[in-house]
């Protein structure tokens, strides 16, 4: 005979107490989904933190010995500057010695650049507004430094004349192995001198921007996208590097490190372009001022304007965010400011 259904009553007591069980072991779930998601997200980011760690030059215990604080740049260059002639540093030939005759040859050379027009700035809203808008400029044709200014031809302009040298070269004189990195810690006159002693000059932001972009209106030297392989930037080495090491990021013309390792030094003060939608504070030059007793005793300052301009650095650095090596990109400071991502080209007329 077929067994007749049985039906299972459950009063409403067990049926709540069911219930409430159910409703725990959900929250329950949910709850580890949440806590192994988070483990998930902690533990990538110490894989992630283990990769910088990994990619830096110097152990990041240390890092208070390697990074600079903000202004202590510009404290250690005052201190450098008001410091009187120390005895040290080269001869003239213990300058020209530092490097074998092909070696000054190569380090010495420049590059034609054309006449004609190119597109100058960009018209990106996602680049800094004073950077804006493009704009069509003519140069005559012009020659520009292949590379960076090395410490070693620093070398040889000190011990020519005499010049102050960078705060960080011990004795006047500068480690055999940075021979060939740029100069570092030369404010704006520091690179003027340089320039005049050489028989050249700084070169205008738009012969800067042209040697480094061409006329196609590139944003990088070598095109349109972003490649870390080809320039040293955003701590990818953790120092500057030779002037002769990114081959593969030249410029249309040939000329090396244009974008990124060091920021350079170029003549122009810092002004806007012809229909900017940059604001003028954005080229009001400021000063830290101390404004009141009580914000002398709490070391407080506030950022005064001044009737005077800041200087145009180019190319962005090896600390700088990737996007600030974009050949449009305009970075500025004070002349007399000095950092160890600073440095500078020269430029001179074509017949030289």
């Amino acid at each position: 005979m077929p067994k007749a259904n049985v039906k299972i009553e459950i009063n409403p007591a067990e049926l709540k107490r069911r219930r409430k069980y159910l409703s725990a072991m959900v929250v329950t779930c949910i709850a580890l989904v949440i806590i192994l998601g988070g483990l998930h997200v902690v533990q990538l980011g110490s894989i992630r933190m283990s990769e910088m760690r990994g990619l830096a030059t110097y152990n990041l215990k240390e890092e208070s010995t390697h990074i600079r604080a903000a202004g202590e740049d510009i404290a250690l260059h005052e201190e450098n500057e008001n410091r009187k002639n120390e005895s040290g540093g080269y001869t003239v030939a213990e300058a020209n010695a530092l490097l074998p005759p092909e070696q000054w040859k190569e380090l010495d050379s420049t590059v034609l650049i054309p006449a004609g027009k190119f597109p100058m700035g960009t018209n990106l809203q996602t680049a800094d507004a004073a950077s804006r808008p493009q704009h069509v400029v003519n140069l005559i044709s012009y020659r520009i430094d292949k590379y960076l200014v090395t410490n070693a031809q620093y070398a040889r302009f000190l011990a020519a004349t005499g010049h102050r040298p960078p705060s960080d070269w011990k004795g006047g004189k500068v480690q055999k192995e940075l021979l060939l990195r740029p100069v570092t810690l030369v404010n704006w006159f520091d690179a003027r001198a340089y320039a005049q002693w050489a028989g050249k000059r700084l070169p205008a932001e738009a012969e800067w921007e042209k040697a480094a972009r061409g006329t196609d209106g590139r944003r990088w030297p070598w095109g349109n996208e972003m490649n870390p392989a080809r320039l040293n930037t955003y701590y990818n080495v953790g120092s500057a590097t030779d002037v002769t090491a990114y081959a593969n990021g030249v410029s249309p013309y040939g000329v090396y490190d244009m974008a990124g390792n060091v920021d350079e030094w170029v003549e122009d003060d810092f002004m806007p372009y012809a229909g900017t939608d940059a604001t003028k504070e954005v080229f009001q030059g400021k000063i830290a001022k101390v404004q009141t007793d009580q914000d002398r005793s709490m070391k407080l300052s506030e950022l005064v304007p001044v009737n005077k301009q800041y200087k145009v650095l180019r190319g962005g650095s090896w600390k700088g965010d990737p996007f600030s090596t974009a050949t449009y990109h305009r970075d500025y400071a004070w002349s007399n400011y000095a950092s160890d991502f600073y440095g500078f080209r020269c430029a001179s007329s074509a017949d030289k």
